[in-house]
């Protein structure tokens, strides 16, 4: 099976300025991080990208537009299903205290969960106050299926990617903790940033080489590395893949590396007021947000 190849290298998803409308584009400046430039209010260009984001012969044009609110890379509609892997750092289950799972730790989030880079991540009444449901970050390297995957070998698997985002999987950790299925602690509506930008699969050839870095109120909680994945970007595709089609539009988060707040000493959590900053690297970027408790301020979606 041959890669996709992309007409676009860094995709990002926006309403522009110009027109008001949601449009597809890759950003002018090559190198900019869009996500970082757009929570500082800095102008970004994009050439108009025609057709689907899962569309591998969509074309990026000569037309440019500028970004007025960036948007989830996918829309929730093109979103097949949201596939995450839990404890799948080696170091972040060694700070956890527990063993390195023998299979991959998989639960599922509703598509309602998903929001963009600057929008409000909102902590529900059912899991306030913070301070004893622990609101917790986790920066992580998202996968995006572009072409139907079943029964795919860990050699085959990246040829069914079409590229990679970043996410931040809010987790509130005392729900997580009280039982073995971890889908509704971390699928609460608005609570999972996802993007800046999705980077085509063929500019990253390797993605266990891919940094990724947190930082909440501007100091650095987690920095690390995909080289630390207990279950690779290949593995986990094909585990995936057994008996099951993952269709184009399928998303899936890998984990995350160290530094969880759950784990610090006192406990480091979200509360009201919070801005967290997940980055990752190779073109993908940051993605900016502000946390809310619900009831207490009008949140930006």
């Amino acid at each position: 099976m041959a890669p996709i190849r992309t007409q676009w290298t860094r995709l990002i998803r926006f309403v522009a300025a110009e027109t008001s409308q949601v449009h597809l584009g890759q950003p002018v400046n090559a190198t900019l991080d869009v996500g970082l430039a757009a929570s500082r209010g800095n102008t970004i260009q994009a050439h108009e990208i025609v057709g689907s984001a899962l569309d591998p012969a969509a074309q990026v044009t000569s037309t440019v537009l500028t970004v007025k609110q960036l948007l989830t890379p996918l829309s929730r509609e093109e979103i097949k299903y949201v596939r995450c892997l839990g404890l799948n750092y080696f170091d972040h289950a060694t700070e956890a205290g527990l063993p390195f799972p023998p299979m991959p730790i998989l639960f599922a989030k509703p598509v309602t969960s998903l929001i963009g880079p600057g929008a409000t991540v909102v902590i529900p009444k059912a899991v306030q106050p913070p301070k004893e449901h622990l609101p917790d970050y986790e920066v992580e390297l998202v996968i995006v299926i572009g072409k139907a995957a079943k029964d795919v070998s860990e050699a085959d698997a990246l040829d069914y990617v079409l590229g990679y985002t970043g996410a931040n999987d809010v987790s509130f950790r005392k729900l997580q903790m009280a039982t073995s299925q971890w889908g509704f602690s971390k699928g609460f509506d608005n609570t999972n940033p996802i993007g800046p930008c999705l980077v085509s699969a063929a500019a990253i050839p390797d993605p266990q080489k891919v940094p990724l870095k947190c930082t909440v109120n501007g100091a650095v909680v987690q920095d690390g590395s995909t080289a630390e994945q207990i279950f690779s970007i290949r593995k986990t595709v094909a585990f995936l893949s057994q008996g099951t089609t993952l269709e184009p539009g399928s998303v899936i988060l890998t984990g995350t590396p160290k530094g969880v707040g759950f784990v610090k000493k006192p406990p480091l959590y979200l509360k009201d007021g919070d801005r967290v900053s997940v980055w990752v690297g190779n073109g993908i970027g940051t993605l900016v947000n502000d946390v809310r408790e619900e009831g207490a301020g009008r949140p930006k979606l």
